[in-house]
């Protein structure tokens, strides 16, 4: 039986997780032990009292995160702060947290497999970010329709903004929010992004500088890197996984 720390080396060194620069309270790596084995890996989106319910409902002892829970840290351990830290110490469920390295990861990251659902093949980063990026660019031959009818087969709600060319040389991928990764667009030569979400103000930028931007959802967009993740180490350690999925439409 793989013991925690078997598990936590290959995640660090897989998602090169010192690598990063990442939001202050991102907390990358293992946030929560647990007693020391795993036996059931599990892969959600996000740290939630839900999610973590659900886990360990399904008996998972080691629950890959994008988004973990220490963003506003340090904080009181009340309320549902607590909740959290409560179900999964209770439930005896490590939960290893991955926010940028598993946004800019070559092969298991969300951008890399946004462009390769979509039959495009990733072929230069995007989006500094620190020392590292965090998008990635596609080389395109699909006409700007093409890629929304594909975007709308595989998303359950896409919002599309449609100003800029009609047969697009090459696609940007910016999983989650994508509000950082608009003004990096010109200076990469790109007209075309496929993102989570945008704040309000990015459809006037649209009109103003001709871009086609696809918003996809936070979520939708970052489901895929954890499952990755999960997939792989699964099959590192032979070990079960499942996908802890919640409903959220953001």
């Amino acid at each position: 039986m793989p013991t925690l720390n078997d598990l936590v080396a290959y995640c660090d060194q897989r998602t090169r997780r010192t690598a990063f620069t990442d939001s202050p309270g991102a907390c990358n790596g293992l946030q929560l032990a647990n007693r020391g084995r795993v036996t059931r890996i599990g892969a959600a989106v996000d740290a939630g009292v839900v999610p973590f319910r659900r886990a360990v409902a399904a008996g998972v002892d080691f629950l890959i995160v994008h988004h973990g829970m220490y963003w506003d840290m340090p904080r009181p351990l009340t309320g549902p702060a607590y909740e959290r830290v409560a179900t999964l110490a209770e439930g005896n469920c490590a939960l290893y947290s991955s926010h940028l390295p598993l946004d800019a990861h070559p092969r298991l990251g969300n951008n890399v497999l946004l462009a390769r659902q979509l039959g495009l093949r990733p072929t230069r980063p995007f989006l500094p970010a620190g020392d590292q990026h965090v998008g990635w660019i596609a080389p395109s031959r699909l006409g700007r329709a093409a890629l929304r009818r594909k975007l709308e087969s595989l998303y359950p709600r896409v919002i599309a903004i449609e100003f800029g060319s009609e047969r697009p040389g090459a696609v940007a991928f910016c999983s989650g929010s994508g509000n950082h990764a608009v003004p990096e667009l010109a200076a990469a030569g790109v007209d075309t992004l496929v993102t989570g979400e945008l704040r309000e103000e990015h459809f006037n930028r649209a009109q103003e500088e001709n871009l086609n931007l696809y918003l996809c959802g936070h979520y939708a967009t970052e489901v895929h890197a954890v499952r990755a993740l999960a997939a792989e180490l699964a099959r590192k350690f032979r070990l079960p996984w499942e996908f802890i999925a919640t409903e959220n439409p953001l």
